[in-house]
């Protein structure tokens, strides 16, 4: 079985003794017993005088860009998603009073995934205040090899796009923490606690510990492997199938029939190339966010072989099928999105105008994964630079 950073920090409590300590960490920061870092911190007579907590909260109970204002849970929990993107960061203050922060909070590997972002923002902080960052690791669970997609360009940040990371990046919590010291520059005092018997060509289901969903809408492995891809739908007037027990698999409208919309969406992934993934026609209905409360028709996915799927491939077949099934009825979200007005969402998730031109242009998804993948190599080399468990 993996151990975690967290379980390695028990084996040492020294560096802690007399500190003032802060935690960011939501739910998933749990050892193998399900016991959680707060509880053992305080079962080992660590005071915590903050705690931090990442988009969703720190129980996780709010859905996708829902500001969290507070929460009551001993000492004082200071969201990091609010109502302005002034709050994504902390307060100096609140770190200026603080030796140390610990940093436990399970990432899924995927750009999009904001707590990478808050860990990113919080050492930009740290590193104006003199607070050391102590990140515990944990294991990327859609491995540690695979990448996929393009680079953020500058103009493209968001919440969804912060730094210059490749879709699926192939990287841990901890290493992303050396990524953004050491490539992107923010000089905080760093600290990362490895996890130990990890592969980083393994899956989170091939390291024994226990899965503990990372946000409302990431209720299984499975919808971590195809979350690449399919969040790009969130900036689309398609539900993605938030309201639903199969978020992220189910993908529909109302206007959309859904018999030819399976029909393209398989005929999309045979002319991409695509592996490792069903499609089903569906109908649905989102109990909440777009459509609620309306039948939706499309598709369901299923995951076949997740080790060759290409999950942002995936993503791209889908939105390409709902523009050639109905393109006066298909539309871009506009709205704002992680408190940007423009560019529109799925710029910021693609971080460039390119894909959204490129399916506009009815240019072949596979010419764009082939583009993408080959304008990466700078990146893949800085990247490399900073894994700590092998090569990937």
């Amino acid at each position: 079985m993996v151990s975690t950073g967290l379980e390695r920090l028990f084996d040492n409590l020294d560096s802690l003794q007399g500190k003032r300590v802060g935690v960011a960490c939501n739910h998933t920061a749990v050892d193998p017993n399900l016991d959680h870092l707060l509880d053992r911190l305080r079962a080992a007579g660590i005071v915590v005088r903050r705690i931090f907590a990442p988009e969703h909260g720190l129980h996780a109970t709010a859905q996708d860009m829902i500001s969290v204002d507070g929460e009551d849970d001993g000492p004082a929990v200071v969201s990091l998603y609010g109502s302005s993107a002034a709050t994504l960061r902390p307060a100096p203050e609140l770190l200026a009073d603080l030796d140390v922060v610990l940093f436990d909070i399970q990432d899924i590997g995927s750009r999009y995934y904001t707590y990478q972002a808050t860990l990113g923002y919080m050492m930009e902080v740290a590193a104006t205040t003199g607070t050391r960052i102590v990140v515990l690791d944990r294991p990327n669970p859609i491995d540690g090899v695979t990448l996929e997609g393009n680079v953020v360009e500058p103009g493209f940040e968001s919440f969804v796009s912060a730094y210059p990371l490749a879709v699926r990046h192939g990287m841990t919590m901890g290493e992303l923490a050396l990524y953004f010291r050491d490539v992107i520059g923010i000089r905080c005092t760093l600290e990362v606690i490895r996890c130990e018997g990890w592969d980083r060509r393994s899956w989170y289901d091939d390291t024994g510990l226990p899965w503990v969903f990372p946000s409302p809408n990431m209720p299984m492995l499975e919808t971590a492997a195809i979350y690449p891809g399919m969040c790009l739908i969130e900036g689309t007037n398609l539900s993605e199938g938030r309201g639903t027990t199969r978020p992220f698999h189910h993908v529909g409208a109302p206007w959309l029939d859904a018999a030819e919309f399976l029909r393209l969406c398989r005929l999309g992934a045979d002319d991409a190339r695509l592996e490792g993934v069903a499609f089903r026609a569906a109908t649905f209905e989102p109990r909440f966010q777009k459509h609620a409360g309306l039948p939706c028709h499309g598709v369901e996915i299923f995951l076949t072989d997740r080790g060759r799927l290409h999950s942002l491939g995936l993503g791209l077949v889908v939105i390409e099928a709902a523009l050639r099934a109905d393109p006066t009825r298909f539309a871009w979200r506009t709205e704002t999105y992680e408190f940007v007005d423009d560019p529109i969402a799925i710029d910021l998730l693609l971080g460039s105008r390119e894909g959204r031109l490129a399916l506009e242009a009815r240019l072949s998804v596979r010419e764009l994964i082939d583009r993408w993948d080959a304008g990466r190599p700078e990146w893949d080399r800085a990247r490399k630079s900073c894994l700590l468990y092998g090569a990937g």
